[in-house]
């Protein structure tokens, strides 16, 4: 616990078993009182790994999406009692050992979100990302700040904490199954006027490490811009759209089968 507050890392995964032990082994046991994986319908040997790490587990018996994924993780965090809830990609991908720093910020009381941002400190392109998804990034991040009035310096990390109203309040059964989750959820954030705070985070992309295509790039730029845009519209009171109504995560209840 931290701060008399209990600390849940959910693991959102799909085709993680060759990274999966080195992510699990890098998390801060002597904080963290709970982590949860969701296997997404793997191919591959997830489920053993994480079984074999001791690893509370789920599994969709069929593909959800990365965001389908995501609603299970956060629906089951809330039903163990977290009362803060870091998503870590287990793909490697990123410092697990931050997990303390983005928890403290949450528990101490000053933000109720926390990015790890790639972009801060300048670690995106010394980690490897490709020199198009960084331009991409920074080109989205300035529209979605002029769009949204807030001054973040990446929208699009897959590292990310929520405290536990954030979760009961966000209307995430609204929200996309596919990659534009992460946006809609973050914007549904800002909505709710919720403290985003943001810690400099290092990446790694190696061929081991998970990473959308060209095509699914373009679909997911899309649907960014899509999401600030209507976020304006309904700031303008020009729209009242799903994503940003009043029903809260709780009902959030996926048919999940637990994996003893």
């Amino acid at each position: 616990m931290l701060a008399g507050k209990r600390i849940c890392v959910v693991l959102p995964a799909y085709n993680a078993a060759k990274t999966l032990r080195r992510t699990h082994d890098e998390i801060p046991r002597e904080l963290v009182d709970d982590i949860i994986l969701t296997d997404d319908a793997s191919a591959d040997d997830t489920i053993a790994v994480a079984r074999g790490l001791g690893i509370f587990t789920l599994r969709h018996d069929v593909n959800r999406g990365y965001g389908g994924n995501q609603k299970t993780c956060y629906a089951a965090a809330l039903a163990r009692g977290a009362d803060i809830v870091v998503m870590l990609h287990p793909d490697y991908q990123y410092s697990p050992t931050l997990v303390t720093p983005m928890a403290s910020m949450i528990a101490s009381g000053h933000y109720d979100v926390v990015l790890g941002s790639r972009i801060l400190g300048g670690g995106a392109l010394k980690g490897g990302m490709p020199k198009y998804k960084y331009v991409a990034n920074r080109a989205l991040t300035l529209t979605q700040n002029l769009l949204t009035g807030q001054k973040l310096s990446e929208y699009h990390t897959g590292y990310r904490a929520w405290s536990r109203q954030v979760l009961a309040e966000l209307p995430l059964l609204n929200c996309s199954d596919d990659f534009v989750f992460d946006n809609q959820m973050l914007t549904q954030a800002i909505h709710r006027g919720f403290a985003i705070g943001e810690i400099s985070c290092p990446t790694r992309y190696f061929p081991e490490a998970s990473s959308i295509n060209f095509r699914r790039s373009v679909t997911y730029g899309l649907g960014v811009l899509g999401t600030a845009a209507l976020y304006r519209a309904t700031r303008l009171g020009l729209a009242r759209p799903a994503l940003f109504a009043d029903t809260g995560a709780e009902r959030l209840r996926p048919a999940i089968a637990l994996v003893a």
